[in-house]
C-alpha cells in the first residue's frame, strides 16, 4: 500500500479511529498495530508476510534464548550468530543470490570453467533490507545488554512491523521504538497536528517534485549519449532532487504518521543538501542507516580509534557494505566506494569531524566560504547520484565522460521548470533549517493567526492537486 494512494487515504483514518476510540488499552492498541501493519504490507503480496513473520519469530526467540542463557557467553554467541546468519541468509537469497551466482559464473568463465549454476526467479520483497536490519539490531542490543529481551510477542511484532516505517525506514533501534510499545500512550493534539504538517510537506515533496523530476529523468536517461554536457548535468541535478524529495518525503510521511499514534520515530534527514562537506552530508542523509552501520560495523572494526590507515580501511569496508545494501548491482557498490574515497580524503585532510552545527545559524545567508563549500558538496553528491542511477558501470562511466569531456558544454537544459521548483522548495527548507521539518510552524508572529496557517495548507494542497506528476513508487522500496 502506497502512502500516496486512495487505499491509504481510507486505511489511515480507520486505523486512527480504532486506535484511539475503540482499542484504548495498550495491549489492544499494539495488536491493532500488528494487524494493520500486516494488512498494509500484505497489500503488495500476501506471501511477503511469511518472510516478515519468520524474521520476527526468529529474532523474538533469539532474545528469549539470550536471556535464558544469561552468563553463558559462548552459548549466547552461538544464538546471536545463528539468528544473524538466518536473517542475513533470507535477505541474501532474495536479494543477492542471483548477483553472486552470475558474478562467480563470469569469474570462472574467464578461466574456462563453466559452473552453470541455476539462478532463481523470485520477487524481491518490499523493504526487506529495512526490517531485517531492524530485527538484527534487536538481537545485537540484547546480546550487548543495551536492552532486556521482551516477553510480549505482540509488542515485538509491532516493533518490527510498525506500518509507517516498515518498508523504507527510518530503521529504528529497539532501544528507542520497543519501549514505546511497552508503555501507555495518550493522544496529544499538538503532536498530531505537527505530524500531519510533516506528512503534508512529505507528500508535497513526493508528488510535486520527486514524481515530476522522475518523469523527465526516465524519459531522457536512456538517450543520455545524445545530450550536451550541460543537459547531462541538469539531468543529474534533477535526479539529485528526485531521490531527496522521494526518500526524505517518505521519511516525513512516516515520522508524521507515527506521531498520529503517539509514537516518536528517529529523524532520518536533516537538510543534507545544505552540508559543507561530504562527512557532514552523511551525518544528515538517511541518518538511521548511516548510524546503524556506524554502531554495528564501523565501531566494532575499531572506528576512528585506530591509526589513520586502518580508519580509512574501516571506512571502505562500511561503504562497500552500504553500497551492496542498496542493491545487487556493481553501480551501488561503486557508489559506496566513491563516497568512501571522498570520506578518506576528508579524513586525511583532518576535517572529518567539523561542521556539526546548523549552517549560517542566526544569519539569513551563508558567508562566501560556506556557500562555496555547499556548492562543492552538492556537486560531489550529484556525481555520486549519477553513478547510483546508472544501469551499469559502463553507462555510469560513459555518462560522466560525456558530461565532462565528450559533448559540447552548452545545450538545452531539460526540466528547468522543475529544477526551479525544487530550488524554491529548498529555499523554504533553508528558512526552516534549524527545525525538525519545513512545516514546523511556531504559533507566533503572523503564524499565530489560523488564517495564515490554513492558507499555507490550502496552497500546498492546491499545488499537489494541480501539479502532481505521474504516480511513481518510492525509490527506496526496491531496497
Amino acid at each position: 500500500m502506497l502512502f500516496n494512494s486512495f487505499e491509504f487515504l481510507v486505511f489511515l483514518p480507520i486505523v486512527f479511529i480504532l486506535y484511539w476510540f475503540i482499542f484504548r488499552e495498550r495491549k489492544w492498541q499494539n495488536l491493532l498495530i500488528v494487524i494493520a501493519s500486516y494488512i498494509f504490507y500484505g497489500w503488495w503480496d500476501w506471501r511477503f508476510l511469511i518472510l516478515i513473520a519468520i524474521t520476527s519469530l526468529c529474532s523474538y526467540g533469539s532474545g528469549l534464548l539470550l536471556e535464558y542463557y544469561e552468563g553463558k557467553r559462548q552459548r549466547q554467541q552461538i544464538i546471536s550468530a545463528v539468528n544473524i546468519i538466518l536473517n542475513l541468509g533470507i535477505l541474501g537469497v532474495f536479494k543477492y543470490y542471483n548477483f553472486f551466482v552470475n558474478n562467480l559464473d563470469n569469474l570462472f568463465g574467464f578461466m574456462g570453467i563453466h559452473l552453470n549454476w541455476v539462478t532463481v526467479n523470485v520477487i524481491l520483497p518490499v523493504g526487506i533490507s529495512f526490517y531485517t536490519f531492524q530485527a538484527l539490531s534487536y538481537t545485537i542490543d540484547v546480546y550487548q545488554k543495551k536492552i532486556p529481551a521482551t516477553h510480549d510477542i505482540v509488542e515485538f511484532f509491532a516493533f518490527i512491523s510498525f506500518f509507517p516505517q516498515l518498508v523504507a525506514g527510518p530503521i529504528e533501534r529497539a532501544t528507542n521504538l520497543l519501549p514505546q510499545f511497552q508503555q501507555n500512550r495518550r493522544f496529544e493534539y499538538a503532536k498530531a497536528v505537527d505530524g500531519m504538517r510533516q506528512m503534508l510537506w512529505g507528500l508535497l515533496k513526493k508528488l510535486v517534485i520527486a514524481d515530476n523530476c522522475a518523469a523527465i529523468v526516465n524519459s531522457y536517461w536512456g538517450q543520455y549519449y545524445e545530450l550536451s554536457g550541460i543537459a547531462l548535468f541538469s539531468l543529474g541535478v534533477l535526479f539529485t532532487f528526485q531521490i531527496y524529495c522521494d526518500f526524505s518525503g517518505y521519511s516525513d510521511i512516516a515520522i508524521g504518521c507515527a506521531r498520529l499514534f503517539g509514537i516518536n520515530l528517529m529523524r532520518n534527514f536533516n537538510f543534507p543538501y545544505f552540508s559543507r562537506s561530504i562527512p557532514e552530508f552523511w551525518r544528515r542523509w538517511h541518518i538511521s542507516l548511516t548510524t546503524w552501520f556506524r554502531d554495528y560495523i564501523y565501531f566494532p572494526l575499531g572506528g576512528s580509534k585506530c591509526d589513520k590507515w586502518k580508519t580509512i580501511r574501516n571506512v571502505y569496508i562500511v561503504w562497500g557494505v552500504s553500497g551492496l545494501w542498496h542493491g545487487a548491482q556493481w553501480t551501488f557498490v561503486c557508489w559506496g566506494l566513491y563516497h568512501a574515497t571522498l570520506l578518506a580524503i576528508y579524513n586525511i585532510l583532518g576535517i572529518n569531524t567539523k561542521y556539526k552545527h546548523v549552517v549560517a545559524y542566526g544569519h539569513f545567508l551563508p558567508n562566501i566560504k560556506e556557500a562555496i563549500q555547499i556548492i562543492l558538496t552538492f556537486f560531489l553528491a550529484v556525481v555520486g547520484w549519477i553513478i547510483f542511477r546508472a544501469e551499469s558501470l559502463t553507462q555510469a562511466l560513459h555518462y560522466l565522460y560525456c558530461m565532462f569531456i565528450k559533448h559540447h558544454l552548452f545545450g538545452n537544459i531539460h526540466g528547468k521548470q522543475w529544477i526551479i521548483s525544487a530550488l524554491l522548495l529548498m529555499f523554504v527548507e533553508w528558512l526552516q533549517r534549524d527545525k525538525e521539518h519545513a512545516l514546523q510552524i511556531p504559533h507566533r508572529g503572523v503564524f499565530k493567526y489560523a488564517i495564515t496557517r490554513y492558507g499555507i495548507y490550502i496552497t500546498i494542497l492546491y499545488l499537489m492537486f494541480m501539479y502532481s506528476g505521474t504516480v511513481q513508487t518510492f525509490i527506496y522500496f526496491q531496497f
